[in-house]
């Protein structure tokens, strides 16, 4: 009989409701054993929709139970060190949110102690399994665009004003849209570009009375492609969420991935059919130079597939394969986000040679 692996789920707001128990109960080797469930709200949307999980009001009664395999640190940002640390030091394998650490040091310390430890460590980058970035990767892979010299992709949102009491608005480390919203542009380029050879960056305050950064934009340079990755909270009117530009034509991609619109509305994946089919209004559209000819063409979007994640990992841990999310690969872009914020404060681009080790 195969082995079903228990998850203590550290963290049941946003991020543990949407983006890792809808998935964790999807996966038949895995159990939802515990969670922490502190607010009455939570609790009853636990009691509800997760009968069999229980809720638990302190992380050592997920970290310190012998039956618990893997612990799922799905917090905010400034204890995802803290936590991870005390999981792998307690033997457990660990799924964290991502951005993996606050600092470059504090993710160096953590993979040296999975590997003493011998644990399991991995970064939930779950945008490489959107639909939009899966469709973006394909048309790259397919070389229709010739060699790529442009690459630009953002997250543009619309609110103007704060939220009341949100931890990603305050002055704390690890804060800001650009730890959020950009670690994810970041990983992605790294997927496909591999590693860049310095950073330039703009982060600001925009709106009225913030705390924490909500305009960014990072230039990553490579000897021959420029990298722009952007994130704003006051795009009113719609843009496009990647364009990519080569020697021999271009492409660009609307939409988002629509995976995390039906996972808030309570979905779960495992009972979808057409789970992560994007709407064909998204679908991008290339205009390439072939054979001459002008060919312009709208490219059906890639299946999101969330999914995957928690599937490597069960793989993983069974010695059937190896992991795509490595903690050094998600310590590399919060390498990339320490340069980013080095290079506004002084205000000049910051070289990345020798300062990246997955790539």
């Amino acid at each position: 009989m195969q082995k079903k692996y228990k998850i203590g789920l550290i963290g049941f707001s946003i991020g543990g409701q949407v983006f890792h128990a809808p998935f964790i109960v999807g996966n038949p080797s895995l159990e939802l054993y515990k969670v922490t469930a502190r607010k009455p709200e939570q609790q009853q949307i636990l009691t509800n929709k997760y009968p069999s999980a229980i809720a638990v009001s302190t992380v050592d009664e997920i970290i310190d139970d012998p039956l618990v395999d893997i612990v799922v640190v799905a917090t905010s940002n400034d204890v995802h060190f803290s936590l991870t640390k005390r999981a792998l030091e307690a033997g457990k394998h660990v799924v964290v949110e991502k951005p993996f650490t606050n600092t470059t040091a504090e993710a160096d310390e953590l993979i040296a102690l999975a590997k003493e430890k011998g644990c399991v460590l991995t970064v939930h980058h779950n945008a490489r399994f959107h639909s939009d970035f899966k469709t973006v990767k394909k048309v790259i892979h397919s070389n229709r665009l010739g060699s790529v010299v442009n690459y630009q992709a953002r997250y543009d949102r619309f609110r103007n004003f704060l939220r009341e009491g949100a931890w990603r608005e305050q002055d704390l480390p690890g804060s800001g849209i650009h730890y959020d919203l950009g670690a994810h542009l970041i990983d992605q380029a790294l997927q496909l570009f591999g590693k860049p050879d310095a950073v330039f960056a703009d982060l600001r305050k925009q709106r009225e009375h913030a705390k924490a950064i909500d305009d960014f934009e990072f230039i990553l340079s490579y000897p021959t492609r420029k990298i722009s990755l952007f994130g704003q909270m006051l795009a009113k009117e719609s843009t496009p969420r990647f364009a990519i530009y080569g020697l021999q034509g271009s492409f660009v991609k609307p939409g988002v991935d629509p995976q995390e619109e039906k996972l808030r509305n309570g979905a779960l994946p495992h009972k979808i059919d057409n789970w992560g089919v994007e709407d064909e209004s998204t679908y991008g559209r290339l205009n390439v130079i072939e054979n001459r000819q002008d060919v312009r063409e709208t490219i059906p979007s890639e299946k999101g597939t969330g999914q995957d994640f928690y599937r490597n990992l069960v793989e993983v841990l069974d010695g059937d394969a190896e992991l795509l999310i490595t903690p050094q690969q998600a310590r590399d872009v919060i390498r990339i986000l320490e340069a980013a914020e080095q290079s506004w404060t002084e205000q000049r681009v910051i070289s990345l040679k020798e300062q990246l080790i997955a790539y």
